[in-house]
């Protein structure tokens, strides 16, 4: 795109934006609002003339397309709510492409470290599993392209592409003199909403929703019929960190826990007309106790679901007060693959409650890292009688911390220490089995790679920590050979919220109970 044509696009672009603020998408402009429509073109010709200013009076050449999608969209959607987005080309296909829950690549999870990329996790039977990448692996060279000097991001680009074509990777693995070069075709990579699903004891089971996308409700289902949930005693259900994501798929997975004609959740604004969610179907007998766990990354789609299990009494919330983000996108498709995600309206659970947390007068830092909770002035009740919150997310119902670690857990972790080990590891022994323990010998080995890492640390400190050093061993190995599905298990078999939601399904069960029992009468009389 020449610099006349980007310009003129530019400058089209805070034209559209500004028409959707201010009068398409808002109140319909009638005579009696000529000042105001007057004012909206007295600003855009103020806009047009800064931004050829700038152009062309800069001291150093302007990129006008960044100085817009970076600078002027931004700040002037922020001035609204830290919630409506502008997306360029980039961020919008990817927004579709967590929407769909596909993509098309060598399927693996990479990270930075150390200025390179690395294999964090290959997703089993993935064309980068099935061609032999693993864990900690370091990318060096995509096809021709050598990777020093390119983001995470840019690497991952690099691998994405048409189904069926083959792209080589180069990578540095430990205990190889020489890098070693894969090729993998790509194909289809479906992106999970549920990331791990498995039995925690006989009868108890556990699912982690990651995000809501295109196919979670679908997985979901699945997974019930898997686990056969109506004979299970018990469900953990793991909503930590889930973003949320697309409202239907919040309110079809809120739908298979609830009976029929509950409502799931409403919302309305200024120029959206209420509009309520219920459960059209009955729960099809999964009736199975309940437990969800939450923490301060979990929100939107994630609130919606806790919001209306607590409100109808259908199973505890426990973990941490959740993020607050009730404000509801619509998202408009704009020229060049441009999106705008508008806030319209806001989100109420069945009780009334809103899940979206104040962010008038707050710096976009402090709504981001400080979470203020929810008012205790907006108290509403839930079917039988509890007293919940509104106005900052979701309250759990039993408040358990997230796991804390000592300093020399933290000193562990910084350093990387059982990621490097792992490595090393593997290089020395090539593999291990499932009955993989961590025993004397490998401490020792364990000890020597510490002082190889110069890491400081004193007998006491592995003494005092020694099932914590032992459990991390053996996750990251199990991690590397395994996959996330198997090291997940060991994970969550030592989370103190994971072990508290198990202790609290017999509770959950009960108020379940007492829940229906109140609804059968209400329906009786």
């Amino acid at each position: 795109m020449n610099s006349q044509r980007r310009s003129i696009f530019v400058i089209s672009l805070v034209l559209l934006i500004s028409a959707l603020l201010g009068g398409i998408y808002g109140p319909r402009v009638t005579a009696q609002s000529n000042g105001s429509q007057a004012a909206v073109e007295d600003t855009l010709r103020r806009v047009t003339q800064v931004l050829r200013t700038v152009e062309q009076n800069y001291a150093e050449n302007v990129d006008v397309q960044k100085a817009i999608y970076n600078g002027a969209i931004p700040g002037m959607l922020r001035s609204l709510d830290p919630h409506s987005n502008f997306f360029d080309p980039k961020s919008f296909a990817q927004l579709r492409e967590d929407q769909r829950g596909r993509y098309y690549g060598v399927g693996m999870q990479v990270m930075p470290r150390n200025g390179k990329t690395i294999v964090l996790s290959p997703f089993p039977g993935a064309p980068a599993h099935k061609a032999g990448l693993r864990t900690g692996d370091a990318i060096i060279q995509v096809d021709d392209t050598p990777t020093d000097g390119l983001t995470t991001s840019e690497v991952a680009e690099l691998l994405k592409g048409p189904r069926g074509t083959p792209v080589r990777i180069l990578v540095e693995r430990e205990g190889s003199a020489e890098p070693l070069q894969f090729v993998v075709v790509r194909d289809e990579i479906p992106r999970f909403s549920i990331e791990h699903s498995f039995e925690l004891a006989p009868g108890i089971g556990y699912i982690r929703i990651a995000q809501f996308n295109e196919t979670t409700s679908q997985e979901l289902r699945e997974k019930f019929r898997e686990m056969n949930a109506p004979e299970l005693k018990g469900l953990v259900l793991d909503l930590r960190g889930n973003p949320g994501g697309l409202l239907q798929e919040g309110v079809a997975v809120a739908e298979m826990c609830l009976q029929r004609g509950q409502m799931i959740v409403s919302h309305r604004g200024r120029n959206s007309r209420e509009r309520q969610y219920t459960a059209t179907r009955a729960n099809r007998g999964n009736s199975v106790p309940l437990v969800i766990v939450i923490n301060r990354l979990t929100a939107s789609a994630a609130e919606i679901v806790s919001g209306a299990i607590q409100d109808h009494d259908r199973g505890l919330i426990i973990g941490e007060a959740s993020y607050g983000k009730g404000l509801v996108q619509t998202v408009y498709p704009l020229s060049e693959n441009t999106g705008l995600a508008l806030t319209t309206a806001k989100y109420y659970t069945p009780s009334g409650r809103l899940i979206q947390r104040e962010y008038s007068g707050v710096s976009l830092y402090d709504y981001q890292f400080l979470r203020g909770g929810s008012s205790q002035t907006d108290v509403r009740t839930t079917d039988t009688g509890r007293p919940v919150y509104g106005g900052g997310g979701i309250t759990p119902d039993v408040e358990v911390p997230e796991r804390k670690f000592n300093p020399f857990q933290q000193l562990l972790g910084r350093n990387d220490v059982f990621f490097d080990f792992a490595k090393r590891y593997l290089a020395e022994n090539k593999t291990i089995s499932k009955d993989f323990e961590v025993t004397p010998p490998v401490l020792d080995r364990f000890r020597e790679f510490l002082r190889e890492k110069q890491v400081e640390f004193q007998e006491p400190d592995l003494a005092g920590n020694l099932d914590y050093i032992k459990q991390n061993i053996k996750l990251r190995l199990f991690l590397s050979i395994f996959g996330m599905e198997e090291a997940s298990k060991l994970e969550v078999a030592v989370d103190p919220q994971i072990l508290k939601a198990v202790e609290l399904l017999p509770q959950a069960a009960s108020m379940s109970q007492s829940s229906r029992r109140a609804q059968l009468d209400d329906d009786d009389r």
